[in-house]
């Protein structure tokens, strides 16, 4: 039995205060990762800060900026006309993720602070960086069909497993973090980390502080997002690939464009090479082939997972078929 300490905070302030006291403290919202991590043996916190009474459901528009709560669910999100109007991407993707019951609990932040599904990372008896660093890689040489072929390391070959974050990174996404000094801002892209030396840190948020909110701004380019995803079966499992992509057309010229990746790499990967490459020319079948094959052309594989090379390739084309 692994003994912790268990409070419960109704303010920002006082969650951050309770965290702030033991650099093993964890914020505890839905819990639909942070559970199975602790049954595995894989976290153990000394202490759970409880922040489900924290305030931070809202779901609002201020002066053309969508604000979304770290504590608003993922079903809240994704069924909000707001986000139905001004960021369809996002609902797609969130409607993508999980399962209906896992949705109406998971929250936005706790989606952004979800570890990976790696099976050596959940499987206590097998070497990982991730989990213990300096123990090895077991995905390196073991099975690796569901790991990463951008963005790798010596250290880890993980992907992060949200749908909703690789809706976020294209669309000009702002994180707000508040810690024991005050607020402060981070562009989303900026938030999530690549493996490197130091796979065990999964992004740049520091252990006293709390995500409380992410500001979109509403933009044409934004309302043109869609997401495609690409996975074992119809629903509850995790993309093997996964695109979102938004495009601003006319005239029949592509004005702006962005597109980022899931499931291809340890954070979600923005593709701006491809995006400069599709400014200014006019959509079409070659144009995208062009396109699909220049995303991939720095793909690294390994035993299992040479695959998700050319179905990357096609996800990106039948993505930007919706281009209008």
């Amino acid at each position: 039995m692994i003994n912790f300490q268990f409070t419960r905070a109704t303010t920002t302030k006082s969650a951050i205060a309770a965290v702030s006291t033991n650099k093993n403290s964890k914020f505890i919202a839905g819990g639909t990762n942070l559970i199975d991590l602790m049954k595995r043996g894989v976290s153990a916190p000394d202490k759970l800060v409880d922040i489900n009474l924290v305030p931070l459901k809202q779901i609002e528009i201020i002066k053309d900026v969508i604000h979304i709560g770290s504590m608003a669910t993922n079903a809240d999100v994704a069924d909000h006309e707001l986000i139905k109007s001004h960021l369809p991407g996002l609902a797609l993707a969130l409607n993508a993720g999980a399962s209906p019951q896992l949705r109406n609990v998971a929250t936005v932040g706790g989606n952004m602070m979800q570890r990976t599904r790696c099976g050596y990372f959940y499987d206590t008896e097998m070497p990982c960086n991730k989990r213990k660093p300096g123990s090895g890689c077991g995905a390196i040489q073991g099975y690796s069909r569901m790991h990463a072929i951008f963005g790798t390391s010596e250290s880890c070959i993980a992907v992060h497993p949200s749908d909703m974050c690789v809706a976020l990174s294209i669309l000009d996404t702002t994180v707000v973090l508040a810690g024991p000094k005050g607020e402060r801002k981070m562009k989303f892209t900026d938030f999530h980390k690549l493996p490197g030396n130091t796979p065990e840190k999964d992004n740049n948020l520091l252990s006293n502080e709390m995500i409380v909110r992410l500001e979109i701004p509403v933009t044409e380019i934004n309302q043109n997002g869609t997401y495609l995803k690409v996975r074992d079966r119809a629903s509850y499992a995790f993309a093997l690939v996964s695109v979102a992509e938004a495009v601003v057309v006319k005239d029949n010229l592509i004005l702006e464009a962005r597109i980022a990746m899931g499931g291809v790499a340890h954070k979600p990967w923005r593709l701006t090479e491809v995006e400069s490459f599709l400014v200014g020319k006019a959509p079409s079948p070659e144009i995208f082939e062009q396109a699909a094959a220049l995303a991939v052309k720095n793909a690294k594989t390994y035993k299992d997972n040479g695959f998700k090379v050319k179905l990357s390739s096609n996800t990106i084309i039948e993505a930007l078929k919706g281009i209008s």
